[in-house]
């Protein structure tokens, strides 16, 4: 059964681990959790679980292997972040450092309460300077 503890993976295509990489570790502050290269055989994939050690959250990212999937994120996939804080200029000039694009959102709450960045394979992120409430 699915509790409030059950662990949670977010699990995305990419073009490049090593971009994508740069992006999460690099730009954003988080850990790369796992690395794993495709061996060659039906149905394995090159692999880069990112997140923070202590969350209850990851991204899973994959790319090549004998199947590869193109991204074909929208503008409204997004993963926010809740800061409960300012969405500080140096975290945005590192992402985009670090390959990603600041742009705005289709949706006015988001350019109202946060920040857009694109990912290098396109799927935002949002950095929200709103707190998070489940009411």
């Amino acid at each position: 059964m699915i509790t409030a503890r059950s662990h949670l993976r977010i699990a995305r295509p990419s073009r490049d681990l090593t971009r994508a990489e740069a992006f999460w570790v690099q730009g954003l502050g988080m850990s790369a959790l796992f690395r794993g290269d495709s061996d060659g055989t039906a149905g394995t994939h090159d692999l880069l679980m990112v997140g923070l050690a202590d969350a209850s959250w990851h991204l899973e990212l994959t790319s090549g292997g004998t199947r590869p999937v193109e991204p074909r994120p929208t503008e409204e996939d997004l993963l926010v972040v809740y800061l409960d804080a300012p969405v500080p200029d140096e975290l945005v000039a590192r992402l985009q450092e670090h390959g990603g694009k600041r742009v705005q959102s289709p949706n006015p709450y988001w350019n109202t309460w946060g920040v857009t960045v694109e990912d290098p394979d396109g799927y935002r992120l949002v950095l929200s300077t709103r707190a998070w409430s489940n009411s």
